[in-house]
């Protein structure tokens, strides 16, 4: 078979070598991919963005399989494209890709079928969100509306910061068109919790829970990043909470979306709040996260391919989807600096034992060399039979990865372990 993978990051990277393991596979092109990927993939140099281009290659190049991993191309139709040439793919059509193209619209569809999520209004101009803050509690979160690469959310602290927040959004356009439209909404409390999961539109099969840590810092300190790391399973995800979510939040989801005419099929992601009146959606996501992809796809003993093919053809079932009960840790590698300002073209070397544990994310590849392209640089993930061990293992494998000006946060996974003892 000849797949095309749409991307270029560390996500695209674990898809890519997990789908390696089907003997079926004879090729995957990646487009664009990136450097560090060059050993798995073929690279093409055609942006996830550039729809029609994507859609000529297939066509030319005979592709069986298409799998389009990030929010931009789903929510742009490139699997509505693709379909239309007949290419079975891998994600959701444009008007069920909307769940994490507007937040707007994923509130209001919350509201409408009672799936719990946190309280929240909407704005269409600057002056009319400025004065409901002069009011509201605090922290209070405000959120663009479209899509943002991770970063269209801020926590207010203070009425100045919220205040601020709308104004660079809504007035300075720091998002563009994405901003022009803001969410804002109650700040709730609790452990976070991030649950991937394949969908047909009608079965609804969770894969293993994970917990991401998005600040830029030790301590849960500095920037809101797209993520600095992750563990698998998350010890605050329990089998109560599970069944809580599946009865409550997943399978309402999925039912309200086929109600709207917007049949999701593919990965949906949940990211929750256990807070102290029960999980509640923080927000969607109409594809594989990341970095969490990087630690759950390691811990898949299924074959990735035939449970993509099965949610393409609505034929998922819950047999077909095994996990490892063990645990994995990820620890992304950073450019210094990263996400203000960083220097990118240093050559990066690794030992050839942790090459296949190695998840590249931004790199180019120049006269043979991969060279850093990017402020999140790769992830280096580690499996073990328990979290105090995967984290342990995956800290030993980044002293076993060198690119000049490398960053890490050294507490990945602390919070996960502290869980495990209460």
């Amino acid at each position: 078979m000849k797949i095309l993978v749409v991307g270029g990051g560390g996500r695209e990277h674990a898809i890519i070598k997990k789908l390696k393991e089907n003997k079926e596979v004879e090729v995957i092109y990646a487009l664009p991919g990136n450097g560090g990927m060059a050993k798995d993939a073929i690279l093409v140099p055609i942006g996830a963005k550039e729809i029609d281009k994507i859609v000529a290659f297939a066509v030319e190049n005979n592709i069986d399989y298409a799998v389009v991993a990030p929010d931009d191309p789903l929510v742009l139709g490139a699997v509505d494209a693709l379909e239309e040439k007949g290419i079975p793919c891998f994600g959701p059509r444009k008007d069920a890709a909307i769940i994490e193209g507007s937040k707007i619209f994923s509130k209001n569809l919350m509201k409408k079928y009672g799936i719990p999520t946190a309280a929240y209004e909407v704005f269409e101009n600057a002056k009319d969100a400025i004065d409901y803050l002069e009011t509201a509690s605090l922290p209070i979160v405000i959120k663009a509306d479209g899509l943002a690469l991770g970063k269209g959310v801020i926590i207010a602290n203070t009425k100045e910061e919220a205040v601020g927040a709308v104004r660079s959004m809504m007035e300075e356009g720091v998002f563009g068109a994405s901003g022009s439209r803001v969410v804002v909404e109650e700040f709730l409390t609790g452990p976070e919790v991030s649950v991937l999961s394949f969908t047909d539109g009608k079965t609804v099969v969770p894969m293993v829970s994970s917990m991401d840590h998005k600040r830029a810092k030790d301590n849960d300190e500095g920037l809101n990043m797209g993520g600095m790391g992750t563990i698998a399973p998350n010890p605050y995800y329990t089998d109560e909470i599970a069944k809580e979510c599946m009865e409550t939040i997943f399978l309402p989801t999925i039912r309200a979306m086929k109600a709207e005419g917007r049949e999701f099929r593919g990965c949906l992601y949940f990211g929750l709040m256990l807070t102290p009146k029960g999980p509640k959606v923080i927000e969607y996501n109409c594809r594989f996260g990341d970095p969490e992809t990087q630690v759950v796809l390691p811990l898949l003993e299924s074959d990735l391919l035939t449970i993509m093919q099965a949610t393409t053809k609505g034929e998922l079932t819950e047999e077909i989807v095994k996990f490892k009960s063990d645990a994995a840790c990820c620890v992304v590698m950073a450019s210094e600096g990263y996400p203000v300002s960083y220097k990118s073209g240093f050559e990066i070397t690794m030992a050839q034992e942790v090459e296949d544990t190695v998840y590249v994310a931004g790199a180019r590849l120049e006269e043979g060399k991969v060279l850093t392209a990017g402020g999140r640089v790769l992830g280096v993930v580690a499996v073990a039979k328990t979290l105090e061990e995967a984290i342990a293992a995956a800290y030993g494998n980044v002293q076993r990865v060198h690119f000049e000006n490398a960053y890490y946060r050294k507490d990945i996974g602390k919070r996960a372990l502290e869980a495990t003892k209460c």
